[in-house]
């Protein structure tokens, strides 16, 4: 990674992190104004040979089922992390691809979690049951969750979808709303990857 491409993954960071600041005041106030400080993706796609791929956050939470979830845990599969909100028109736009993959791929093999940022509780859980998106999904309501991926490929844009690799290394990274052929591209050629 260039110092430059660092530099522009920080500040995307920074600014996430800023935008995870405003959530003081009613949930549409909130939801109102942290629309105003989205970061729309550009559809930039990044997949990263195996020997430029960093480590994965030891990323461990609560699912919005109340289950635990852990990155560790996942070891030995392929993790798509879908950052989304339920305010963001492209996360509405490309849940339909997420779960035609979800549903074509072998639990044993991919995992599939969501990562709700700056929304509410109830607001993300309405959204996971209006899209049909039954894999866990994680609420990361002040982005600390999105940042601690800065040291790989940031999540820098709301959508923004990482993959992890069966070794627990970040793979690939789609900026924007994803189709399902652009997951089955960054999927695919990991699952013939020895952990």
């Amino acid at each position: 990674m260039t110092r430059w491409s660092r530099l522009i993954g920080v500040t995307a960071a920074a600014a996430l992190a800023a935008g995870g600041l405003m959530g003081c005041g009613s949930d549409e106030e909130t939801s109102e104004a942290t629309a105003q400080a989205f970061v729309a993706g550009d559809g930039t796609v990044v997949s990263l040979p195996p020997d430029e791929r960093q480590p994965a956050p030891d990323l461990t939470a609560t699912t919005l089922d109340g289950e635990e979830f852990s990155l560790a845990d996942q070891r030995g599969k392929v993790v798509v992390l879908n950052v989304w909100a339920s305010w963001c028109a492209p996360c509405r736009a490309e849940a339909p691809a997420l779960v035609e993959v979800y549903e074509e791929t072998d639990r044993d093999e991919v995992e599939f979690v969501g990562l709700a940022t700056r929304d509410s509780e109830a607001t993300a859980a309405a959204f996971v049951r209006k899209n049909g998106l039954d894999y866990p999904h994680i609420l990361d309501v002040d982005g600390s969750l999105q940042l601690s991926f800065r040291d790989t490929l940031p999540p820098q844009a709301i959508p923004s979808t990482i993959i992890i690799d069966q070794s627990g290394r970040v793979a690939g990274r789609a900026l924007g709303e994803v189709s399902a052929a652009t997951l089955r591209g960054l999927i695919e050629p990991l699952l013939t990857e020895s952990a």
